[in-house]
């Protein structure tokens, strides 16, 4: 086929400053501004008119202080990664079991046969504190560790049990470890979360027992920041005391507490004392993530021996499971931690459902403690 030759043409030369001095083109761009902005609030906000609406948000700033891998655990675990980035609800305010008058409860699938804890507080475990009730030994020298851990009869098979913290923060996250998690396994709270008391309430339903996360100063503080009641390794004991005891009264029906962070805290010896003395006195349970193996406080006590996800996969997840398992057969129980990612959760559920089959036996933290 013949080329075919297209005449050439040249373009005019043109004032640009006539140009935009021309008020007729000064209206024309602003109107052509005006619409981008409306089609820009339409793709952003949905149809106006009365269809569904959903904002897009991006997560770097809320993201930016999260846990290393909190960024990639968002991501769908099959097919290709969402174009936008997942919502992080944070703070979100559950109904307690129960609801409220004129509510619905919030949705979920039922209780375990018989797994359900007793709702908190229980009468003669508690006082008023500054924020809410404070946890003290009954009359009778029960313990909270003892009235609110998940009763556990052993049967001579090597025990295992877990902890996943961060919960309370992220209601996507909290919702699936209450419902898809086996009652066994121990639940662990932030104490800066909104709605704290109704989270507590409604994994003690579901059978879970309960700790919270005390924030302690780590070593890099002040650039790894635990929060405004973080408990300071150069504070005076009365004051650890004070932010301790706002800790404590932030909730009820935990048997005892756990560290966030802490590493420089837990290290020094008058704040260690100053917090353990305080906890001793409220006959409460203290298990750390493995910063605090050669403490004691004469409390009930328990170490993890392993982080399940300190590598965010669930390859390295699942060795962590059977290394955890191996430790327990060597010496008769083990006890591991993990963060509630949505990998580690999935490999969780499913290691729970099975490992009581290879000859184990699924037990809370609370079995694990001992007095020290």
């Amino acid at each position: 086929m013949a080329a075919i030759a297209l005449p050439q043409f040249k373009l005019p030369k043109i004032d640009a400053g006539a140009l935009m001095k021309s008020p007729a083109v000064g209206l024309s761009g602003a109107a052509v501004l005006f619409a981008g902005c409306i089609l820009a609030l339409v793709n952003l906000l949905g149809p106006m008119g009365g269809g569904p609406t959903s904002v897009r948000i991006p997560l770097e700033n809320d993201l930016r202080g999260a846990p290393a891998g909190w960024r990639e655990a968002l991501k769908p675990s099959h097919g290709a990664p969402h174009r936008y980035k997942d919502i992080v609800r944070l703070s979100e305010r559950p109904l307690a079991p129960g609801g409220d008058a004129g509510h619905a409860v919030v949705g979920g699938p039922p209780p375990m046969a018989g797994s359900a804890l007793a709702a908190a507080p229980i009468a003669g475990f508690y006082a008023p504190g500054p924020g809410g009730p404070l946890p003290i030994i009954a009359q009778d020298g029960r313990t909270p560790a003892q009235a609110y851990a998940r009763p556990f009869k052993a049967n001579g098979r090597p025990k295992v049990s877990l902890v996943i913290g961060g919960l309370g923060l992220n209601a996507r996250a909290t919702r699936q470890a209450i419902d898809t998690l086996r009652p066994e396994v121990t639940l662990s709270f932030s104490i800066y979360a909104e709605g704290l008391q109704g989270w507590i309430d409604m994994a003690r339903a579901r059978g879970h027992e309960v700790l919270i996360e005390a924030p302690m100063e780590p070593v890099d503080y002040p650039e790894n920041d635990s929060g405004p009641y973080t408990l300071m390794a150069d504070g005076q004991p009365p004051e650890t005391v004070k932010r301790l005891e706002w800790i404590l009264s932030r909730a009820t029906g935990y048997f005892g507490l756990t560290n966030y962070l802490g590493s420089r805290f837990l290290a020094v010896d008058p704040a260690y004392a100053a917090f353990a003395s305080s906890l001793k006195g409220r006959g409460l349970a203290f298990i750390d993530d493995g910063s605090a193996a050669r403490r004691g406080g004469g409390m009930p006590r328990a170490t993890a021996e392993r982080v399940i996800d300190d590598k965010l996969s669930g390859s390295a997840i699942d060795q962590q499971l059977l290394a955890l398992e191996a430790g327990a057969l060597q010496r008769g129980q083990a006890l591991g931690s993990g963060f509630a990612y949505p990998v580690t959760l999935e490999k969780v559920a499913a290691w729970a459902n099975e490992v009581e089959a290879r000859g184990y036996q699924l037990a809370p933290a609370s079995a694990l403690t001992r007095v020290k």
